[in-house]
């Protein structure tokens, strides 16, 4: 998904000069920029569980394509094409569960909300890294509460869940699929809490943390009672588009992606939450509410920490974000 950033009219002069706080520099050694020519859109991003050190991608409009990329090159190690599911429309994310498969969240919406149902696709994470044709499992997704545009799919490493959050410049949702996808029916799923504006997210390999990220904020949640909990700011990088998300195969850092040919992956390490986090399996139905309305929730949410001799100061050249488009 691309976006142009709107200022508001007759005021282009103007510009805000904003000071962010100091924050922990971004590691060096996990960053890694994609190399492959065809993936100009990398819109989800996912750590293999089969092979360390490997991550998931894809476009976002484009044929069945999901390609694996050694970080530690930028090369493209596999380019799997999915068999067995129809054209996809808008690719929007990807996870890894700890079934030993891999879910494609065909999920995003050009028209702002108006599919009746999206899909979700399925196949097994590949043993071996090299070109290959698999066949893949296609669920019907509908909204409980209507159509929706969304960016970020999860599965919880414990239970197997998938939840979805919805895209809104005012604040999305956070839903909850069924406990077991159904290929053979429309597979719906409930409003469980509230979220900021989101473009990607990520479970913790353990279950017991979530994060979500947007164009300018991150933030990481505890996951508790099958809900998330308290959260706190991340450090996410300064990124022209930022898309995606996901946590090393080890919990201990976040990798966040970006759209564009060349485009960067850069890693930021993640602090343990005291007392080890929450409880990751429970699968309680109990809503809670995941930040406020707005990118980030408001307040400290919207900080943007840079590494840069432990301070960072970043013009900001709009006085009002007035809304995301996207290419149709």
């Amino acid at each position: 998904m691309r976006s142009l950033l709107y200022v508001v009219p007759g005021a282009a002069a103007l510009s805000a000069l904003v000071l962010f706080g100091a924050g922990t520099a971004v590691a060096d050694d996990g960053d890694f920029t994609i190399k492959d020519p065809r993936i100009t859109e990398s819109s989800g991003l996912a750590a293999s569980r089969a092979h360390p050190g490997v991550y998931w991608t894809h476009n976002d409009q484009d044929k069945p394509y999901i390609y694996g990329i050694d970080s530690k090159t930028g090369e493209t190690v596999a380019t799997i094409t999915l068999r067995g599911v129809g054209a996809p429309r808008d690719m929007e994310a990807i996870s890894v569960g700890s079934d030993g498969n891999v879910y494609v969240g065909d999920i995003g919406d050009n028209l702002n909300g108006s599919w009746s149902h999206v899909w979700i696709y399925r196949f097994p994470e590949p043993k071996q890294l090299k070109d290959a044709t698999v066949d893949a499992t296609q669920f019907t997704v509908k909204y409980a509460d209507g159509a929706r545009d969304a960016e970020a799919l999860m599965v919880h490493p414990k239970t197997g869940r998938v939840y979805i959050a919805s895209k809104n410049e005012d604040g999305g949702g956070l839903y909850e699929g069924p406990a077991q996808l159904s290929a053979g029916g429309t597979n719906t799923f409930r409003r469980v809490g509230e979220v900021p504006w989101v473009t990607d997210g990520a479970f913790s390999p353990d279950g017991s943390r979530l994060v979500l990220r947007s164009y300018f904020s991150a933030r990481e949640y505890a996951w508790k009672n099958g809900r998330p909990g308290e959260d706190s700011s991340v450090g996410a990088p300064f990124q022209g588009q930022a898309e995606s998300v996901t946590y090393t195969v080890d919990g201990s850092a976040l990798m966040f992606g970006s759209e564009g040919v060349g485009s960067e992956v850069r890693e930021v390490d993640v602090k343990e939450p005291e007392g080890g986090g929450g409880n990751a399996d429970s699968g309680s139905d109990s809503p809670s509410r995941a930040g406020g309305s707005g990118d980030g929730g408001g307040g400290s949410d919207n900080k943007v920490v840079l590494g840069l001799g432990g301070f960072a100061v970043v013009a900001v050249l709009f006085l009002g974000l007035r809304r995301m488009t996207r290419r149709g």
